[in-house]
């Protein structure tokens, strides 16, 4: 394979091989490719000077570096790309991979749960891209390291331009979640975009029904009848009573936050995912912890029924009661607005109930 590469190349690029590489990455530009190397000394760059079509010449360089990183002379291995991306990695020197100059193997890399924060750190000086950052920041290793803040920012900085991809947004907003490693000031500032893109309020709701929940920012007061209600449902909640739960659940502060949010998302949802996962959010939410219990509210004041019945529908609430109708149609936007307002007319007429408007 060196022979296939100029004289000057391959000169160099034995030098280069010869040196502690810790990732490659292959550039093509205007004025001809480059490669740069991440050594233990720092980065190198060595413009390669073709003897053939560029795409060619740049196959020599990559069978190249996979032989010297892999002993694989035919270049960066298929199937590596499976088994990496789907944690098959025992066996498997990561770094190894990072030298290749494969853009695939970068992501592979970014996949595995061996994934550590100085590999990341590796592979993100490879192939810095919205993907690879939400990949590397769901791994605890790498959100807990030094990596963790600088790809929260990163992923902070881009999340404007994604625009209208409403998939990679609420993506994006959970990993950012997940990984805590966003400021306060970080967390308020995507919570206010949802007044602009709904969407990025979905992130936020799932979150706050986990096990180990987080709290959403800039919350909205609970309603003003919070202690009314928690004497008046005392003895359903001493039973573990589900309803009564959700009720009050829904009048603190939180709960009100997470009402209002959710409203706003449902009354214009752009995708079938964002529906999907909102209705998914709303019913973890107020089921957590609790079993319907009949007799628990027997001695709750009837004027509280039509609100407990409105709390144990949301806590049933989930993706399944929108799914007869997305399996009909693909539509989006306000076609698929109107063919699920049947259903979404419910939910929001139970949020409205909880919320006290």
């Amino acid at each position: 394979m060196i022979e296939d590469l100029s004289p000057e190349d391959s000169f160099r690029l034995q030098v280069l091989l010869a040196q502690d590489l810790k990732a490659v990455r292959l550039d093509e530009s205007e004025a001809g490719p480059v490669l740069h190397a991440l050594t233990d000394k720092g980065e190198a760059s060595i413009p390669l000077n073709p003897n053939r079509r560029p795409d060619k010449y740049l196959r020599h360089v990559r069978e190249l570096l996979s032989g010297h990183a892999l002993g694989s002379p035919g270049g960066y291995p298929v199937y590596l790309s499976r088994w990496t991306r789907h944690g098959q990695m025992e066996g498997l020197n990561l770094g190894r991979l990072l030298i290749t100059g494969e853009p695939e193997a970068v992501v592979a890399v970014a996949h595995s749960p061996a994934l550590t924060d100085e590999l990341a750190r590796h592979a993100w000086w490879a192939m810095p891209s919205i993907e690879n950052a939400r990949l590397m920041l769901s791994r605890e290793k790498v959100a807990r390291g030094a990596m963790g803040p600088v790809l929260a920012d990163f992923l902070v900085e881009h999340l404007p331009f994604l625009q209208d991809e409403h998939q990679d947004i609420m993506d994006t907003v959970v990993v950012l979640l997940h990984s805590r490693a966003l400021s306060e000031a970080s967390r308020e500032a995507i919570w206010r975009r949802g007044k602009r893109g709904n969407t990025h309020y979905v992130a936020f709701l799932e979150v706050a029904g986990w096990d180990n929940s987080q709290p959403l920012p800039l919350p909205l007061p609970a309603r003003q009848d919070m202690e009314f209600l928690r004497a008046d449902l005392a003895s359903a909640l001493d039973a573990g009573d589900a309803a009564a739960r959700a009720l009050l659940l829904a009048a603190d502060a939180q709960g009100q936050t997470f009402l209002a949010a959710a409203a706003e998302i449902l009354e214009k949802p752009e995708t079938q995912d964002v529906v999907n996962r909102t209705l998914n959010a709303i019913g973890r939410y107020f089921s957590i912890g609790g079993t319907a219990s009949v007799e628990s509210r027997m001695n709750v004041c009837q004027a509280l029924a039509p609100q407990l019945e409105a709390a144990i529908r949301l806590a049933r609430l989930n993706a399944e009661q929108v799914t007869p109708i997305f399996a009909r149609s693909t539509a989006i936007g306000s076609l698929m607005r109107r063919k699920i307002e049947p259903v979404v007319s419910g939910v929001m007429a139970d949020i409205r109930l909880l919320r006290g408007l």
